[in-house]
């Protein structure tokens, strides 16, 4: 059995609480002050690349697409849940389509978004 084989449907995810420690380092980054309190959004889309670089599809992984909408803003502080799971796969080509979700702590979709990935590191179905 490959990689592939099951793919569809395996989903990771990992939680973290932003600090003013983290939005300082983001704005000596960037060289730009983010909204007060606010965590900006490449720091919530940094969560997805994480996920996918490190654990699914994971190292070798290189991202070709993706979308995202924000419709809630996270606040400094806030509890958030990133999560990508599997939507379908073409394996002839090693490539990876995701949804990629991050929620706050009282259940409101800050980020909503899809993925598109070349899994280098996975091997291909022969």
């Amino acid at each position: 059995m490959s990689w592939w084989d099951d793919a569809v449907g395996r989903s990771v995810h990992l939680t973290r609480t932003f600090t003013p420690a983290d939005l300082r380092a983001y704005a000596l980054l960037v060289g730009d002050e983010p909204p007060a309190g606010l965590v900006p959004e490449p720091l919530i889309a940094g969560l997805f690349s994480r996920l996918l670089g490190v654990d699914l599809p994971g190292r070798g992984t290189n991202y070709l697409k993706q979308a995202m909408a924000f419709p809630s803003r996270a606040s400094l502080g806030e509890h958030l849940r990133a999560t990508v799971q599997i939507t379908s796969v073409r394996p002839e080509k090693r490539l990876v389509y995701l949804a990629t979700t991050c929620v706050a702590g009282d259940s409101r979709d800050i980020c909503l978004g899809q993925a598109l990935v070349l899994a280098a590191g996975v091997p291909p179905v022969r």
